[in-house]
């Protein structure tokens, strides 16, 4: 069974724009693609999980997040990350959706597409709803990074974060995953 890196895009992969529907905005945070590099080459998979409810406010379509995420995906391959799938939300908080996070639906999708063993993923996020999904998929860890909204959620809900990890960045993020992450040929 394959093991997974589980990844918010906004705030989390790139700099938090506000309802980002336009390519040339993207901003991927320094030191991103070489984290991410690291975790694949340790064997972990990478997936991108957002809510994109921009779509379902009808602030831009469903095509606008395609056009971000290949812009995302491309600028990632040049620095040699790449991601397995990317999973969208665009439904509008308050209703109904399949995947929407804090849902695990998504990680469960990628689990039996990929033969993923959750117990041995992470999770990482700048929202407690990152964290939650992940919870509630029951990955190995949760880790809050301090980008986009993480500071303010650390601040805000200290006494919701439980068992997270906090970690400055994606680079710092990856770290913690890389030191305690158990080798290939102890896992059973």
């Amino acid at each position: 069974m394959n093991q997974a890196v589980f990844l918010d895009r906004d705030g989390t992969l790139i700099e938090e724009r506000g309802y980002l529907c336009r390519p040339e905005d993207v901003a991927i945070f320094p030191g991103a693609g070489a984290a991410l590099r690291r975790l694949q080459s340790a064997g972990f998979l990478l997936f991108i999980i957002s809510n994109q409810s921009g779509v379902g406010r009808g602030y831009f379509t469903l095509a606008d997040v395609e056009r971000v995420n290949q812009r995302l995906l491309e600028d990632l391959a040049r620095e040699g990350a790449r991601f397995s799938k990317v999973y969208i939300a665009p439904e509008a908080p308050g209703t109904l959706s399949r995947g929407r996070k804090p849902s695990p639906q998504f990680l469960f999708d990628a689990r039996d597409e990929f033969d993923l063993d959750l117990s041995r993923c992470y999770m990482i996020g700048d929202k407690l709803i990152d964290l939650e999904c992940g919870w509630n998929a029951g990955v190995n860890s949760c880790i809050l990074v301090r980008t986009g909204y993480g500071a303010q959620a650390e601040r805000e809900s200290a006494d919701k974060l439980g068992l997270a990890v906090v970690a400055g960045d994606l680079a710092g993020a990856a770290e913690h995953i890389l030191a305690r992450r158990a080798p290939a040929s102890a896992v059973k």
